[in-house]
């Protein structure tokens, strides 16, 4: 009863979480193990994630299907939004809508989250894009296995690429209507329009 009670209070603090009250990434795991719904946790503080419209979905499913067939025969895990990436520097967990993990390291860890990722992908909304481009992408850069950052509009045709070169420098590539969309990391070549197929207001 009392390991019960305390299950219950984690996930009141989590669901009532304020910026003045700091919560520690252990209360954080051991919280959300057990949560309803997922929070993204970042510096001590917690937010809960919201449901995601239709064609952030398919969007979701379509990329998870095209990465998972591509990667069939290698030893890279492509792995979907109930994944958390630990990112140690910053202090942060974040469920990426997309994650792909090659190294060593994870193919046979069976944590809750991953620390070595060299792919991360987030479909944006309304409500996430300027943390997804901002503070988030921030966060993710301190993360030293990390390769590529794509970010997958929902409501138009766009996607914005993101890669680090050898010198620790990003550059960003935009694909729209008709392009070839090219994931390097892990020599992904296909068309935008194979990766929007049946979004809805799009397809």
């Amino acid at each position: 009863m009392r390991t019960h009670g305390k299950v219950e209070t984690i996930i009141s603090i989590m669901v009532t979480n304020n910026q003045f009250f700091y919560i520690s990434p252990e209360t954080y795991l051991e919280g959300e193990r057990v949560s309803p719904i997922k929070h993204e946790y970042r510096k001590g503080q917690v937010y809960a994630m919201v449901g995601a419209k239709k064609s952030h979905i398919v969007l979701g499913a379509n990329l998870t299907t095209l990465l998972n067939i591509h990667l069939a025969d290698s030893p890279c895990l492509v792995l979907n939004s109930d994944i958390k990436v630990r990112l140690e520097e910053a202090n942060c967990y974040y469920y990426p809508d997309i994650a792909v993990v090659c190294d060593e390291r994870e193919i046979n860890n069976t944590d809750d989250f991953i620390l070595y990722p060299i792919l991360l992908i987030e479909v944006l909304s309304q409500s996430t894009e300027a943390f997804d481009r901002g503070q988030k992408f921030s966060d993710y850069q301190t993360c030293p296995t990390l390769k590529e950052y794509v970010l997958i509009h929902q409501d138009i045709i766009k996607i914005e690429y993101y890669r680090r070169d050898e010198s620790g420098y990003w550059t960003k590539t935009i694909y729209q209507v008709g392009d070839e969309v090219a994931f390097s990391s892990i020599d992904y070549y296909g068309s935008i329009e194979t990766i929007y197929r049946k979004v809805p207001g799009l397809a």
